[in-house]
């Protein structure tokens, strides 16, 4: 649990909404002992479940997507096609993807996580969900190029994976660009949602307007790059013709941003 009593007070709450909450609490403050769970399986309310190691990194995004409702999700697709078709392009262990399935039920989504070993512990979620009809996974990188990429790997399913990451393991991956991406998706992408530590700057900046023609929606969490900029990004997007909806800075050089047209 976190040594900041105001967050671990809020994720106590945010655990026990959890189907299993009273078992997680357990398993969470036991963390650190040699008895301590390596995995941990939240039961979510409704049905479902998320699966991750029981390391904060891995465990963080599940709080987000499914207890603060971080990508705003209903306001994200409303008006959207209701067979829409999304990139997940960070999938993480694929709270993202299992969230807009569960919301948007007819989505196709092709969720992409450069990390191998998240990348299986996206699989896992989306086999246990029983959502591989709806949720291709790709363990791929997304950028500038078709080829390779390195990147810090922290293991663990880490939700910090990738240009920015303090620390971790330099791996090296399969990539492609987001036009690839898209013909991958059937050539028609509604929404789009991007979240890569630091690497959304390659992927947005390295595309053209064109591979962007279908899409309607994007929500894209940017980061404190060396030598980049929201502004960047944000003038890319509005040649694209997107309008900016909403801007939720998270500091300085890093926020989360919705746009559409």
């Amino acid at each position: 649990m976190s040594r900041r009593p105001a967050l671990a007070a809020r994720r106590v709450r945010q655990t026990l909404q959890y189907a299993n909450g009273a078992s997680l609490l357990f398993n969470l403050a036991s963390a650190r002992t040699p008895w301590a769970r390596p995995s941990l399986t939240y039961r979510l309310r409704g049905g479902g479940t998320v699966s991750c190691p029981n390391v904060a990194g891995a465990r963080v995004p599940i709080y987000e997507v499914f207890s603060e409702d971080t990508y705003r999700m209903k306001e994200t697709i409303s008006g959207l096609p209701p067979s829409l078709v999304a990139l997940d392009i960070g999938g993480q262990v694929g709270c993202f993807s299992l969230a807009l399935v569960r919301a948007a039920k007819r989505v196709q989504v092709h969720a992409y996580e450069a990390s191998p070993s998240t990348a299986a512990w996206l699989r896992r979620n989306v086999t246990d969900n029983g959502f591989s009809a709806s949720i291709t996974v790709h363990a791929t990188a997304v950028s500038d190029h078709e080829g390779t990429i390195s990147f810090n790997d922290n293991g663990q399913a880490s939700g910090l994976n990738g240009l920015t990451a303090p620390d971790g393991t330099l791996v090296e991956v399969p990539c492609i660009r987001f036009a690839a991406a898209v013909a991958a998706a059937g050539g028609r992408v509604d929404l789009v949602k991007i979240d890569t530590e630091g690497a959304e700057y390659d992927i947005v900046l390295g595309s053209s307007p064109s591979d962007w023609a279908s899409v309607s929606r994007v929500v894209m969490e940017y980061h404190d790059v060396p030598g980049h900029s929201w502004d960047e990004l944000h003038a890319f997007f509005t040649s694209c013709g997107f309008t900016l909806r909403r801007h939720e800075p998270a500091g300085p050089r890093q926020g989360t941003v919705w746009l559409a047209r």
